[in-house]
C-alpha cells in the first residue's frame, strides 16, 4: 500500500520527559506496529523530513515520542495544538505480531522505547514483559503496565532500577520472542544472547533517512540476502540477518 502524505492537525504535543516530547495527530489511515512516519512541520529549512516511529495509535490518531536532537525536531517541540504537521506514511515493515506468541521480551534502549509500546498492545494473548534502559530517569513505562507482565528498568547512573546496561537484567533463553529497539550497541548484545539461547529475536535498524520510501537508497545496511533498504525492506529484520555476527 503507498504512503500517503497529508497535513495533519495536531492534537496534542508536550514534553514528558527532559527533551522528550509526546505529539499525537489526526490520521486516519492504517498503522501497524513498528512501522514510521516521515514527519515535518516547516516549509523550506532543513531539508528533510525526519523518521519518527509509531508509539501508539487507534482509528483516527497516531502519537509519536520524539527527542529534540537537531532543528527539525527543535520545530516539531515548538508546534501548538491545532497547528498542522505533514506527515508521510505509514512506512516501513514493523514486528510480525502475528507470528509472535508465547513468552516475549520486549528491550530498549533510550528514544528505542517509544515504538515498543503499540507493539505491546498489538501482542495479543502473549506473556510480555518489558526491558528498558535510560540515562538517568524513565518515561512512559506507565503506559505500558496493562500490557506487560513487569517492568524492568535500568539507568546508566543508578537513579531508578538496575544501575547498569538494561542487556544486564535480560536472560533471553526464558523467552520464546524477543523483540528489540535501541542504539545498535545494545541490540547487537541482545542478538548474540538470543542466538546462544536459540530464541528468534526481531531488531529495529535505524539510519539517517532521506526520503523514507526506498528511492534515494540512502539507508541501506548489508543483510544476508545482500544490501536492504531500512526504510522499506526494514526498519524491523530478523536479528540473524543483519547481526549474524554480533
Amino acid at each position: 500500500m503507498p504512503a500517503s502524505c497529508l497535513k495533519s492537525e495536531i492534537l496534542q504535543n508536550e514534553k514528558i520527559a527532559d527533551g522528550i516530547f509526546k505529539m499525537v495527530c489526526r490520521f486516519p489511515g492504517e498503522k501497524l506496529p513498528g512501522q514510521f512516519f516521515m514527519v515535518r512541520g516547516w516549509q523550506g529549512y532543513p531539508l528533510l523530513s525526519r523518521p519518527i516511529s509509531v508509539c501508539d495509535a487507534d482509528a483516527g490518531t497516531v502519537t509519536f515520542v520524539y527527542e529534540v536532537r537537531g532543528k527539525g525536531t527543535e520545530i516539531l517541540s515548538g508546534l501548538r495544538p491545532g497547528e498542522e504537521a505533514e506527515l508521510t506514511g505509514a512506512v516501513g515493515h514493523g514486528y510480525p505480531v502475528e507470528k509472535i506468541s508465547g513468552k516475549v521480551a520486549l528491550v530498549s534502549g533510550g528514544v528505542g522505547l517509544p515504538p515498543l509500546l503499540y507493539t505491546a498492545k498489538s501482542l495479543a494473548g502473549c506473556e510480555i514483559e518489558l526491558f528498558c534502559g535510560f540515562r538517568e530517569k524513565s518515561y512512559l513505562t506507565e503506559e505500558f503496565l496493562p500490557y506487560v507482565r513487569a517492568v524492568h528498568v535500568a539507568t546508566d547512573s543508578g537513579a531508578e532500577g538496575h544501575k547498569g546496561f538494561v542487556t544486564d537484567l535480560l536472560r533471553a533463553g526464558d523467552y520464546d520472542f524477543v523483540l528489540t529497539c535501541g542504539p545498535e550497541i545494545m541490540m547487537r548484545k541482545v542478538a548474540a544472547a538470543c542466538r546462544e539461547a536459540g530464541v528468534t529475536c526481531y531488531v529495529s535498524m535505524e539510519r539517517h533517512m532521506a526520503c523514507g520510501i526506498g528511492a534515494c537508497l540512502g539507508c541501506t545496511c548489508q543483510t544476508s540476502g545482500g544490501a536492504k533498504c531500512i526504510c522499506k525492506e526494514g526498519p524491523v529484520f530478523l536479528s540473524e540477518e543483519v547481526m549474524g555476527d554480533a
